[in-house]
């Protein structure tokens, strides 16, 4: 007994298939060159909009529907890449205070522009664009960082976090303005750090206030570093006069953190040890370490504490 799949014609099977694609181009590069109307955005850029001209809500609208009539192929080329349209507020803007009104007959003839020539602008929605403006005070602030930076295990912050651009203009009322001269990034937070990070942050913006930047650059350097071991003999502040001090030890060990690029850039006479004599005093004085070598990120002694014993 033959199996289903055996009694199939196979060749009406291909024959059937061979006609259903030739319909189907058929029936496409009818649908590409056959006109009709469909509904596309137009996506909007202003320019000549200075920083310290504020808008009423909602805004200018960023996007603009338009419905278009063509060939199909265009149609679809239009639904594949957006059209783009820029508008220069600066004839619109006129005065401190009013409203940007760019009418329909503008705004259909800006659209018409950056269509192609075989394509007819049916309608646009909305009509016309109207947006009430006003200006605000400014004011330039610093912008500082926030957050927390954890270098990877023998690793150390090359500088402190740099922030492109370190200035910003605030936007908005004077009494608003008036306490602020900082702006802070959005808290950031990062662990293991070993070498260079560049990142885009926001900014922390305070309520009712806007900014000219709503983030900046911020570059974290970091580098490996190492200790350098010196001996640095010790020296005493404060002897009571007449009196000679004698310490034990005489000299410290101190222990120097330096990045591995600038170790031969560090030397023992880069660092001075002394104790503070003070009569209350009796046996024992602190060990104070005191540099000025901008490679010397850290130091310490050892001992950190030493005696003494004064002779008249």
């Amino acid at each position: 007994m033959q199996s289903p799949v055996s009694r199939i014609k196979w060749r009406d099977v291909l024959t059937f298939m061979l006609f259903l694609t030739l319909a189907t181009i058929l029936w496409y590069g009818h649908a590409m060159q056959s006109v009709r109307n469909t509904r596309v955005p137009v996506l909007i850029q202003y320019t000549g909009k200075n920083g310290n001209i504020g808008l009423e809500s909602p805004g200018l609208p960023d996007t603009v529907m338009i419905e278009v009539r063509d060939a199909g192929a265009r149609l679809n080329a239009y639904h594949r890449e957006p059209l783009r349209l820029t508008i220069d507020l600066r004839q619109y803007i006129h005065g401190e205070k009013g409203t940007i009104y760019v009418p329909s007959d503008a705004l259909r003839r800006s659209i018409t522009d950056i269509l192609q020539g075989t394509s007819r602008l049916i309608e646009t929605t909305p009509e016309e664009i109207s947006c009430p403006y006003f200006t605000e005070q400014e004011k330039s602030v610093t912008v500082a960082f926030r957050g927390e930076l954890k270098p990877a295990s023998e690793y150390q912050p090359a500088e402190k976090p740099v922030l492109s651009p370190g200035k910003t203009r605030l936007y908005g009322q004077e009494k608003d303005l008036r306490a602020i001269d900082t702006v802070y990034t959005q808290p950031v937070m990062l662990d293991n750090l070993t070498d260079t990070v560049v990142l885009r942050v926001a900014l922390d913006i305070p309520a009712r206030l806007r900014a000219e930047n709503d983030s900046v650059n911020l570059q974290i350097v970091t580098e490996r570093f190492t200790e350098k071991k010196f001996a640095v003999p010790l020296k005493v502040k404060g002897t009571p006069e007449g009196c000679r001090m004698l310490l034990f030890p005489h000299e410290v060990d101190v222990y120097a953190r330096v990045a591995m690029k600038h170790f031969s850039e560090v030397h023992a006479s880069d660092i001075k040890a002394e104790c503070v004599y003070s009569p209350d005093r009796t046996d024992k004085l602190d060990v104070e370490l005191h540099y000025n070598n901008p490679y010397i990120t850290a130091a310490w002694s050892y001992p950190g504490v030493v005696e003494f014993i004064i002779e008249q």
